[in-house]
């Protein structure tokens, strides 16, 4: 049977070993639902998608997150792509406009249009991919999606939002999208607290006001990003003292 390695973060791996985890018998069974997710992602063809009533992987998109399909989709169709890419993912996100991605985005520092600006950067002229109607997402788009899912999963949510697309985009390591994303200092772990933050946050503004006025839906906003931000205030602070023992020339 052929072997596979699978790194885990140290604390995690720690974990696992204390509480006696099968760990092949557990990665197998994801493995094997990743496997399908991700096929089934992949073998969608997007002219006979159905956004408003999607199936399969794809049914528990919340309304924001399905424009965001659409607003990609309307993208890699504009540039003559042959496929819906990463990058076309968070371009639709960031046309979106709306979605809590963004919010995340901007409490950890990150401006949505520097964001955008640098996907410009690496954006593919169409004379490269010759075609003029998307038909499937592209290989890393696929994986991205997947990851989305299995990050919605783990948080126990039974719907995958734009945030989980977010973590998505950032996990999925050939990507545009991620690696835009990480260049701008949207770390993995430190992104997932971030949404995990700001969804905790999310749930207590929704509990307090229902249909806010614009003023106190400002300042709900202002509060959720202090929130997130208090809740990476750790990371940030082991990251200032590692570059301190680096020093400059790090």
């Amino acid at each position: 049977m052929p072997k596979i390695n699978v790194y885990l973060p140290d604390e995690l791996a720690e974990a696992v070993k204390q509480a006696g985890v099968p760990v092949s018998a557990v990665c197998q069974r994801a493995l094997e639902q990743a496997v399908r997710r991700v096929t089934a992602i992949r073998e969608t063809v997007l002219t006979d998608l159905d956004l408003d009533q999607p199936t399969g992987a794809l049914t528990y998109l919340t309304a924001r997150t399905r424009a965001v399909l659409k607003l990609a989709a309307d993208q890699a169709r504009a540039e003559g792509a042959a496929a819906v890419g990463t990058e076309h993912l968070l371009g639709g996100m960031l046309s979106e406009g709306t979605n809590l991605a963004l919010h995340v985005l901007r409490a950890m520092d990150i401006d949505p249009a520097h964001a955008g600006r640098d996907l410009a950067l690496q954006s593919t002229s169409p004379a490269e991919t010759g075609a003029t109607e998307p038909r499937s997402f592209s290989g890393p788009a696929a994986n991205a999606l997947e990851f989305a899912v299995t990050e919605a999963t783990s948080l126990g949510h039974n719907y995958v939002g734009c945030e989980h697309l977010l973590l998505g985009l950032v996990a999925e390591p050939d990507g545009r999208a991620g690696q835009v994303l990480r260049g701008l200092g949207a770390e993995p772990r430190l992104t997932r607290r971030a949404v995990t933050a700001a969804l905790a946050g999310y749930v207590h503004l929704r509990a307090q006001a229902q249909q806010p006025d614009p003023a106190a839906q400002a300042g709900q906003l202002a509060a959720l990003a202090a929130a997130i931000r208090h809740e990476l205030q750790p990371f940030v602070q082991r990251l200032e003292r590692l570059e301190e023992r680096l020093g400059p020339d790090a």
